[in-house]
């Protein structure tokens, strides 16, 4: 049974993990997560991006600023209300593909390993505690909704309605696309998820809160 000494000793066990960054799967380990006790909605996302990982703090870029709009919070509540759990499919930023012209390209792929060392292990502690659960691209999408899922992100995100609970932590769920700035195509040409998620999400969002 999980008890909050055994959150609290899993959290400093997530903190000090190194295993990614020994096996040489990431340049470099920093787990960033937030995951305060009475959280009441649970964030579901990729992985933390450099600018999270050089300032310790999960969504710290432009991706963050967009998601608490969708979300229509602000910072002091998304970080410090101790409301928001922040769990990633991958703790550590995962580093870049090397591609394109910057000889940077986009973030790798979340490490599976990840998951397999930490996700059931910290999700435990979340199950029957939240109100709401964000399952932020594919990622997240593929590991909370197995076989569940449609065949495209725009087709699982099209069809959030048909989802009503997270298999993993029993709330209320909803299936959001990414929002880093490489999605803006996507929102343009898909007008209906600002138009019909989010108002419905800002509401659920208030009464969690």
């Amino acid at each position: 049974m999980a008890t909050r000494r055994s959150f609290e000793a899993d959290k400093a066990a997530l903190a000090r993990c190194r295993h990614c960054e020994r096996v040489g799967l990431i340049p470099e380990a920093r787990p960033i997560f937030q995951l305060p006790e009475g959280a009441r909605i649970g964030i579901f996302s990729q992985a933390p991006g450099n600018l999270a990982h050089r300032g310790g703090k999960p969504f710290l870029d432009p991706s963050g600023v967009r998601l608490r709009a969708w979300l229509g919070v602000d910072e002091a509540q998304f970080y410090d209300s101790g409301r928001f759990a922040i769990a990633p499919m991958a703790f550590c930023f995962p580093g870049y593909d090397g591609t394109g012209p910057t000889g940077r390209g986009g973030d790798l792929p979340p490490p599976k390993v990840c998951a397999e060392i930490w996700r059931e292990r910290i999700l435990r502690h979340l199950e029957g505690k939240l109100k709401l659960a964000l399952l932020i691209g594919s990622y997240s999408q593929n590991w909370h909704l197995a076989g569940q899922r449609r065949k495209t992100l725009t087709e699982t995100v099209r069809a959030w309605r048909d989802y009503p609970r997270d298999p993993v932590t029993g709330a209320k769920l909803y299936v959001l696309p990414h929002p880093s700035w490489r999605n803006t195509a996507w929102l343009r040409k898909n007008l209906w998820f600002e138009e019909e998620v989010l108002p419905e999400l800002q509401r659920d969002v208030r009464a969690a809160l």
